[in-house]
């Protein structure tokens, strides 16, 4: 079973997909992880990436599709994928298609997960991290039992990421808008684009998630 989850920065895409490993065995593709991956191993791939980085350009579609193909062909890919960042526009798409279709693999659902902007951003805006043990949490939604202290170590350090704030969402929803939105009436017109609702709980996303892998 090979499926892409789409939707904006801070939907749960990361989040889904790594249930959907725990519990049905596909694997989860992560393009910064596989770029690392491969760049480590000193492939021939990981040498046209690492001299694309050290440069400061963007890694092309090209190659982004190559280390894909690299690392479906490993066994532990055997029962199927899952794209949670990639692709992120219509020419990466086209290109991903060729090449599945190349090594006799398609893919069986792409699965936006639909969101409310403005609740969205609140949600993105109000999550911190444990700096110990990294259990995360919201300020609205699940703050500490204790404010200030950590539910699990106790821990009184606590992290946020440097782009979790409301301008860089508003960026980053535009970017979306404008490059990945174009995705959903492509994969309409090939019939495997799917829809949950990305606003409601963790656990009722996986289960919409869930009811369309199994075709209910």
């Amino acid at each position: 079973m090979n499926i892409i989850l789409l939707g904006p920065p801070g939907a749960g895409k990361g989040t889904q997909a790594q249930k959907l490993q725990n519990d049905v065995g596909i694997i989860q593709l992560s393009t910064g992880d596989m770029l690392r991956a491969a760049v480590a191993s000193g492939s021939d791939l990981g040498k046209k990436a690492k001299a694309v980085m050290e440069r400061g350009e963007l890694v092309s579609d090209e190659l982004m599709v190559g280390l894909i193909k690299d690392r479906i062909s490993q066994p532990d890919c055997a029962k199927g994928f899952i794209l949670d960042g990639f692709p992120r526009t219509e020419a990466q798409a086209k290109a991903l298609d060729k090449m599945l279709e190349e090594g006799s693999h398609q893919l069986d659902d792409v699965i936006e997960m639909e969101v409310d902007e403005k609740a969205l951003t609140e949600r993105v805006v109000g999550r911190f991290t444990c700096a110990k043990c990294g259990t995360g949490y919201h300020e609205k939604f699940k703050p500490t039992k204790v404010s200030g202290v950590c539910d699990v170590c106790g821990s009184t350090e606590f992290s946020r990421r440097k782009d979790d704030n409301a301008e860089t969402m508003k960026t980053r929803m535009a970017a979306y808008r404008a490059q990945t939105e174009p995705l959903l009436p492509y994969y309409r017109a090939r019939g495997v684009l799917k829809k949950v609702d990305g606003m409601a709980a963790m656990d009722e996303v996986y289960r919409q998630i869930r009811a369309v892998l199994a075709g209910t």
